[in-house]
């Protein structure tokens, strides 16, 4: 449609531009204004869609971020979202939001400039295409082709494709956003998802070269993010926590609204996408927002200093005019704190660092598990060194969250759990689950999923808010299923002898986060624990079964919550990360009395997440995101190995090696070589 208009003012400016700043070169000299700019004051840098330069799908791994607001995948996903840039993978960014606000791109001690909603949500955009220039160029100013395209909802999206490495691309959908953290306000996403509105009204930003309005309907941004899905055909989505739960003391939800039911809408339309035919299959990886503000810090300091200099980019912390936009080249708001309330300084997975998700038969044949499409899928090892992978297996049912856990049984089957979210009809079935799934026989394939219901009243009591479960099996072969649950204390529920279960039952702590461990030493004795910011709990169970006994205080310093166990005698060994460091720790823990003295493993790994160990050793996420293992130098001195592609959620090992489930879907094994 035609433009209407520019102000003399702004006309006389933008004429004396260089005009290849019209198609999206920046480096032009435009002078900032103080006023406000109308959507029709800011050139739309947009090119015909058959002119603009096409988002490049690599081969192998494809990367889809779904977000609702710009800057979520900057403080919460990052280091990640580096780490595939690095890598060379296709990365789409998806904004379901304008990010809007109140208007005003200025920091809180700032003067109060007037209310500006397009020109805010343009200044927001030109802060990420130059967050993701640098991460990508080392070039903020790196040229973005913007154009318009349809959506399969109904509207129009932006498309944003950088010219110097397009297989990066930014899609912003343009939703209004809530522009409340946690306060009622229908015209939202919560309030399309609950069905208090018909339908949400779009915020185009000032310069985008989508310049007609529209509104969707809750089905309508289902179809829009599943066709997007469509086109970019990811291996892996990163999205936030949609059961993110609520404070402890308020009450209140512990994240943005907007984060929360913009990952419902994207779980809808995923499993949409995940039963179309032709897709490569995809995993999905959830991550924790703001309240990983209040743990221990998970990233070492080289890791705080690169998230920052995105973040920083972003915010436009120099306010000098390199993107010669009126709007703004970034936002200002973020440039008050950049590092956001102890966000900077973590990355957290949520329901998706177990590291036992491989498990030895009783012939020495492997398994391992993963979730893809929404369905656990199982890879099968003969036994053996010379013994090959095969797989995966598709077991029947759909709709599990990312990440799993197994143990075997004492006739030798293997039993799977995980959780399962219920869509449902309307907004209040909404729900987790804990669901389970077992051997028919030793070696032989995994049967139906069953329930085991959740701790849970309701989605509205805590949001679902319930972690990956925890399993012990006791000698009768009979399991007791452990998760943290909304309340941030732990709950039960335990098989009887003729295969019915308890129920939920609290079995106390408190200020739990994370997602609890549980492993049994040689004698048979059944451990759980759990991480708080301040230190470990643990719970233990007699051979025979029985009750957990706990929790106790096992005396051990802060950890970045992300917790692995492994036997160890008569009792079992810890392992967990040092705060602000990354580096491995690991401590023996025998069920009563205080832990063993801290023992620092190997440092130099820097990386964040569990550590996965066989024994004494132990294999984790290195500061680059790929696989570290120990391995000695050359000159006989030890060391870490760091090899392999970028993986999801957390490695698993055993005695014969360790395993990882790459971003393109793939097991990835590595031998052991004791």
């Amino acid at each position: 449609m035609p433009r209407p208009p520019l102000s003399l003012s702004r006309r006389a400016v933008l004429l004396a531009a260089p005009f290849a700043l019209l198609l999206g070169v920046t480096g032009g000299t435009l002078a900032l204004t103080a006023g406000a700019s109308d959507a029709s004051d800011v050139p739309s840098r947009g090119v015909p869609e058959a002119a603009a330069v096409k988002p490049v799908r690599t081969a192998g791994t494809a990367v889809v971020q779904i977000m609702a607001h710009p800057d979520d995948d900057l403080f919460f996903m990052n280091p990640d979202t580096a780490q595939s840039i690095a890598a060379g993978h296709s990365l789409t960014s998806v904004y379901l939001t304008a990010g809007e606000s109140d208007g005003r791109n200025a920091r809180r001690q700032d003067p109060r400039p007037p209310a500006d909603k397009p020109a805010y949500a343009e200044a927001r955009q030109n802060g990420i295409r130059a967050a993701y220039a640098e991460m990508a160029t080392g070039n903020r100013t790196s040229p973005w082709d913007r154009t318009s395209i349809a959506t399969a909802g109904g509207g129009r999206a932006e498309l944003d494709t950088l010219r110097a490495k397009p297989q990066i691309s930014l899609v912003w959908v343009q939703l209004r956003e809530a522009g409340s953290i946690t306060d009622d306000r229908p015209h939202s996403l919560r309030g399309l998802w609950d069905g208090r509105i018909r339908a949400l009204n779009s915020q185009l930003a000032a310069g985008s070269p989508v310049r007609s309005g529209f509104s969707y309907s809750k089905g309508q941004v289902v179809d829009t993010v599943a066709g997007l899905l469509t086109r970019f055909r990811p291996t892996f989505v990163r999205m936030m926590d949609p059961t993110p739960g609520r404070n402890d003391e308020s009450g209140k939800l512990s994240d943005h609204q907007d984060h929360m039911y913009g990952a419902r809408f994207a779980q809808v339309a995923l499993a949409r996408y995940a039963a179309s035919p032709g897709h490569p299959p995809v995993a999905v990886q959830n991550y924790l927002g703001y309240s990983t503000g209040g743990l221990p810090h998970s990233l070492d300091p080289r890791s705080v200093a690169a998230k920052l200099r995105a973040l920083k980019t972003y915010a436009w912390m120099d306010h000098t005019d390199y993107c010669g936009d009126p709007a703004g080249c970034g936002d200002r708001k973020v440039a008050a704190r950049p590092a956001g309330h102890g966000w900077a300084q973590s990355a957290r997975y949520t329901r998706s660092d177990s590291t036992t998700w491989l498990q030895q038969g009783t012939k020495g044949e492997l398994y391992a598990f993963s979730v893809l499409d929404g369905r656990l899928v199982v890879w099968r090892k003969a036994a053996g060194p010379s013994g090959a992978w095969a797989g995966p297996v598709r077991v029947p049912g759909d709709g599990l969250d990312g990440g799993v856990t197994s143990v075997r049984l004492p006739d030798g089957r293997v039993a799977v759990l995980g959780t399962r979210t219920v869509l449902g009809g309307k907004a209040a079935d909404y729900r987790r689950e804990v669901v389970l799934s077992t051997q028919a026989a030793a070696g032989g394939a995994f049967g139906a999923w069953r329930s085991l219901g959740t701790p849970e009243r309701d989605d509205r009591a805590a949001t679902s808010d319930i972690s990956s479960p925890a399993a012990l099996v006791d000698r009768a072969g009979l399991l007791a299923v452990y998760v943290r649950d909304g309340r941030h204390t732990m709950s039960v529920t335990s098989q009887r002898a003729g295969g019915t279960w308890s129920g939920w039952r609290t079995a106390g702590g408190r200020a739990l986060r994370g997602n609890p461990v549980a492993v049994t030493d040689t004698a048979g004795r059944g451990y759980v624990f759990a991480g708080t910011p301040t230190s470990v709990l643990a719970w233990t169970r007699p051979a025979t079964g029985g009750q957990v006994a706990g929790p106790v205080a096992t005396g051990l310093p802060p950890t970045t919550v992300a917790l692995s166990a492994t036997p160890d005698g008569d009792g079992v060994r810890l392992w967990f990360r040092k705060p602000d460091s990354g580096d491995i720790r690991t401590a023996r823990f025998a069920g009563s009395g205080k832990a063993s003295p801290v023992r620092e493993e190997l440092p130099g790994v820097a990386g964040y997440g569990p550590v996965a160990a066989s024994g004494d050793r132990p294999a984790a996420r290195a500061r680059s995101g790929s696989l570290a293992v120990p391995a000695p130098a050359p000159d006989g001195t030890a060391g870490w190995t760091v090899a392999g592609p970028l993986f999801a959620g957390a490695p698993a090992g055993v005695p014969a090696g360790v395993a990882a489930v790459g971003l393109d879907g793939k097991l990835h094994w590595t031998p052991s070589h004791r």
